[in-house]
């Protein structure tokens, strides 16, 4: 009897094992998701140390080589120089190393690689125009940079070609220059475990932070006198002479001094006298020019145009040309008139032809 009791004993001791065995492994199947999940982050932090924390990052600015004052209609080269004034400000420790000289040298290394946050990596600029008067040559807008260190210069400046409208008024205009590039956001030290990352001579590990922001480049576009046609009146006839009238107008920000207008007519076209004097015309004002313009026999009635500038004396008393302006010039048929004179001797000459018929006949007629 103590025997059977025994054995039902051992069975009920036998049978919480298997049920505490059970419960083990559902518990173990259960968190076998979130040890999976754990294999998904960067195994860095998992077997990386972090002895301190630096404060700082690359400072980029830009400046402009040369004069950045541009006339109106040029076409000039912008010499742009990155420039690097990024500071470390301040270092955290994070974490003690005790009486380890191990943990202190490491420290001491890692202390050595954070000097480098301020160092931006893959820069990337390019020159955006924010008018359509000035426009950016597509082949030198866009730049790359593969480092550059805080207070050394680049090699060579970024050139950007840039090309500003005749038509564009004086002032300041802001070109955009967007900038992307990286930077080292923190070190971590590997403390004898990338052997399990299998890269047993990595000591570290960089974490980098991505930098897009835009740079302003400013450029002065110089005031000058600028002048445009703004009327013409006169009429021009086929193998005939006219009196054309041109109004010119100063629509710049300076005066023009001892102003003389000048025409270039060609063929068909002629002109008895190709300048005027216009005088000084301030900003706002309008001279008008007459010229006499002739046209060759048979000229095809058509608008013709001819090139037209004026000289004037600028602000530094230099003399200085306008750019090209072209005037329109309409040229008609002449009008037929009736002449007198050829109508009566056309009508004399019909007369006598009468007559000698009617004589002819009368003498036929007499002679039979």
């Amino acid at each position: 009897m103590n025997v059977r009791y025994s054995n039902i004993s051992g069975f009920k001791k036998y049978t919480s094992l298997m049920v505490v065995c059970i419960l083990l492994s559902i518990a173990f199947v259960a968190a076998v998701p979130s040890v999976a999940a754990k294999e998904y982050l960067p195994p860095t932090y998992e077997y990386t140390s972090n002895f301190y924390t630096s404060y700082g990052e690359p400072a980029i600015s830009a400046s402009v080589l040369g004069d950045t004052e541009f006339e109106r209609g040029e076409t000039a080269t912008l010499e742009v120089v990155l420039a690097n004034r990024g500071v470390i400000y301040g270092i955290k420790a994070d974490k003690t190393v005790g009486t380890s000289e191990t943990l202190h040298q490491l420290s001491l290394t890692e202390l050595q690689y954070e000097t480098q946050r301020t160092i931006a990596y893959g820069l990337k600029a390019g020159l955006v125009s924010s008018t359509d008067m000035i426009d950016v040559d597509p082949e030198t807008s866009s730049h790359t940079l593969e480092a550059l260190y805080p207070g050394v210069l680049p090699e060579r400046p970024m050139k950007f070609t840039i090309t500003l409208s005749e038509d564009i008024p004086a002032g300041v205009y802001i070109l955009e220059l967007p900038l992307s590039y990286e930077y080292q956001s923190d070190v971590r030290m590997t403390v004898g475990q990338s052997i399990i990352l299998g890269e047993p001579d990595l000591d570290h590990t960089n974490i980098y932070t991505n930098v897009n922001t835009t740079l302003q480049i400013p450029i002065i576009v110089k005031p000058a006198a600028k002048f445009e046609v703004t009327n013409v009146t006169g009429t021009l006839v086929s193998g005939g002479t006219g009196v054309v009238n041109v109004t010119y107008t100063n629509t710049g920000e300076l005066t023009a001094e001892d102003a003389i207008a000048r025409i270039v007519a060609m063929k068909p076209l002629s002109a008895a006298r190709s300048t005027k004097s216009l005088g000084t015309i301030e900003p706002g004002e309008s001279r008008t020019a007459t010229f006499t313009i002739s046209s060759d026999v048979g000229t095809l009635a058509k608008n013709y145009g001819i090139d037209s500038e004026i000289k004037y004396i600028d602000e530094n008393g230099d003399d200085t040309f306008s750019t090209s302006m072209k005037i329109s010039l309409p040229l008609e048929e002449p009008q037929r008139e009736i002449n007198v004179t050829g109508f009566a001797l056309a009508g004399i000459f019909v007369i006598i032809i009468v007559l000698v018929v009617k004589n002819k006949r009368k003498n036929a007629s007499n002679d039979n």
